[in-house]
């Protein structure tokens, strides 16, 4: 039976093409076949869109299609060019089945609201990073730190973080390493994702360890802390918000709310999540609170994005909403003066010289490996229509930008009048600076300090439950094969599900024991790495499908750069520390051994 199709794809020129063809048996290998250099979707072209191919580029594209087309199966009848796409050099196709539509598991992937989407990568992404980053580089002056979280922001951190959705939409929602071994090969797949997972672990142990401390009650001498009734409540709301989430979940699913209804719902659940808590603290220490988070996050990891995660995230970003804009109006509203100084030199005591180390310090707030692997680990596993790409890759780290920037404002205020930064971690000085705004525009004491002190901890938990499931699905990947059904038992039981969360996070869990102080400047410098790692692999991908990647190319070559600069200083740092070492332990010895021969000669 024959029939005609439309269909629309992609070439190398960058212009989108309709092209009408006969379909032989029912089946069309334009459908099947996914070229890198073309991609086409059925389609109904608009006549308002279509203007006639110029000759000069007729033939050219006839030959490109013909070389991509197997002939035998589909003849090409006319061949029509739409306009380049509006700028958009990598050409998105609204009309185009997302990996959500077509791969529907109702784990992993799930066609989800792009709103909800852009929620969950926004919160996935502001972690600790922008404000703590933001703060410790501040030692520098604060103009550095304000342009680069600008610049990096604007121009190599979303460009990432959009990339990396783009190019795992565009292929069936492959994480990093799975792009890696399809456009460079198996032995740079498995060394990124040994990588990723070790990575993982790193920031696992990380924000654990700073969870933990956060909703810790006791001090070192096992007495309670002054702030033990406010971290206890940020705790206890901590748990609601995953009790009501997986609430939130379940409605959804069984009701599809959206909209209002959807935001309604969600704002109602944090009210009742602020209430229990405050009312009801839980009063525990440390290693309990260790115990809690390991917990969350391997549930997180193992149950479907739309029972846990997904909600959970929806009703974090309204908090981080609310935490931004009441940030922002106290800063507009006090107009504190910004008591840090403007600039303190290319050279800093604590920290070292401002290049590579200011722009490995503030990684999230203006590029991150890890915010690539939350774009093509789960968000591009959910993406519904390819338009919602642009605000969810590039939005949201947009939007952190603004929060590094904010943060950066907020340790300006608390600084005393001679720039002497203020007193404890910067999540201290983060937390009293804002609660103190809102204190300012009336609220209760109390109630500030325990939604600043939950603010916090979510901006750490929300990368938790992250990337621990993306360091659960790169220890799959690490031993999965194209046969698994086949495969040997042991590798089946590398790539269990529950297996696999359980030994990411056992590993994080070791390393927890470290300490956050110990663990943070390792974290840094491997995320700079994994930066740097997935722009190259976007530079191949985008080279290879015949698009442009001028705009990688910036960012690639000074991440590059920061990168290994950052990696000579450590190990020159390691080299001196050896010879020191070896100073003080090798003269001393020589000298004894002489006095000691001598008493021997003299007795």
């Amino acid at each position: 039976m024959q029939q005609t199709k439309w269909y629309r794809g992609v070439f190398h020129t960058r212009c989108a093409v309709y092209v009408k063809a006969f379909v032989f048996d029912g089946s069309s290998q334009m459908e099947r076949t996914q070229e890198d250099g073309a991609f086409f979707t059925p389609c109904r072209p608009h006549a308002a869109d279509i203007c006639r191919m110029p000759k000069k580029e007729r033939g050219k594209n006839n030959e490109y299609a013909g070389h991509r087309i197997d002939r035998s199966r589909v003849s090409v009848w006319r061949l029509y060019a739409l306009r380049p796409l509006a700028g958009k050099q990598v050409g998105i196709d609204p009309s185009a089945k997302t990996p959500a539509v077509v791969h529907e598991d109702g784990r992993d992937y799930v066609p989800t609201d792009g709103w909800t989407v852009f929620a969950h990568q926004f919160s996935s992404i502001a972690g600790a990073g922008p404000v703590t980053g933001a703060i410790q580089a501040a030692a520098f002056g604060w103009l550095p730190v304000l342009l680069w979280v600008l610049l990096g922001g604007i121009f190599f951190g979303a460009v990432t973080d959009f990339g990396a959705l783009y190019a795992s939409v565009k292929n069936d929602g492959k994480s990093m390493g799975m792009l890696i071994e399809k456009y460079i090969g198996k032995t740079g797949r498995k060394l990124f994702l040994l990588f990723c997972w070790l990575f993982c672990g790193i920031v696992i142990a990380a924000f654990a360890d700073m969870v933990a401390g956060t909703f810790n009650a006791y001090g070192a001498d096992g007495a309670l802390v002054e702030a033990a009734q406010t971290n206890g409540a940020a705790g206890m709301v901590s748990i609601m918000f995953m009790v009501f989430a997986v609430i939130f979940g379940l409605l959804q699913k069984n009701l599809h709310f959206t909209g209002w209804k959807e935001n309604v719902i969600s704002i109602v659940f944090i009210v009742l999540s602020f209430v229990v808590g405050a009312n009801f603290p839980i009063i525990l220490g440390k290693a309990a609170w260790s115990y809690i988070t390991f917990v969350y996050i391997f549930f997180a990891a193992v149950l479907p994005m739309w029972l846990l995660k997904q909600p959970r995230d929806h009703m974090t970003t309204f908090m981080f909403v609310a935490m931004i804009v009441g940030a922002v109006l106290g800063l507009i509203v006090n107009h504190p003066v910004m008591n840090l100084p403007v600039f303190t030199g290319f050279t800093n005591a604590k920290l070292g010289t401002m290049f590579p180390i200011l722009f490995v310090t503030v990684a999230c707030g203006a590029v991150s490996g890890f915010h690539s692997l939350v774009s093509s680990g789960t968000s591009s596993k959910t993406v519904t229509n390819e338009k919602d790409m642009l605000k969810v890759g590039y939005g949201a780290m947009v939007l952190e930008s603004l929060l590094a920037v904010i943060a950066l404002c907020v340790a300006g205020a608390s600084a005393a009048a001679d720039g002497t930064p203020a007193d404890g971690t910067p999540f201290q000085v983060f937390s009293r600076g804002v609660a103190s705004f809102f204190v300012g525009f009336g609220l209760d004491q109390h109630f500030a300090s325990v939604f600043m002190t939950m603010c916090v901890s979510a901006l750490a938990l929300t990368s938790l439950d992250a990337v621990a499931r993306i360091g659960r699905m790169s220890f799959q990947e690490l031993f999965s094969v194209d046969d698994m059904e086949h495969a040997e038992g042991w590798r089946k039981l590398l790539c269990n599900v529950y297996f696999s969360t359980f030994l990411t996070l056992a590993f994080g869990f070791l390393l927890t024991k470290i300490g956050y102080a110990n663990i943070w400047p390792l974290f840094g410098s491997a995320n700079q790495l994994l930066s740097a790692l997935v722009l190259a692999t976007l530079c191949v991908f985008l080279k290879v499908t015949g698009r442009s990647n001028k705009m990688i190319f910036p960012p690639l070559i000074i991440m590059l750069c920061v990168t290994f600069t950052a990696l000579v200083q450590r190990l020159i740092a390691m080299v001196k520390a050896i010879s020191n070492a070896a100073a003080v332990t090798i003269p001393l010895a020589r000298p004894l051994g002489v006095l000691c021969s001598l008493q021997t000669a003299c007795s």
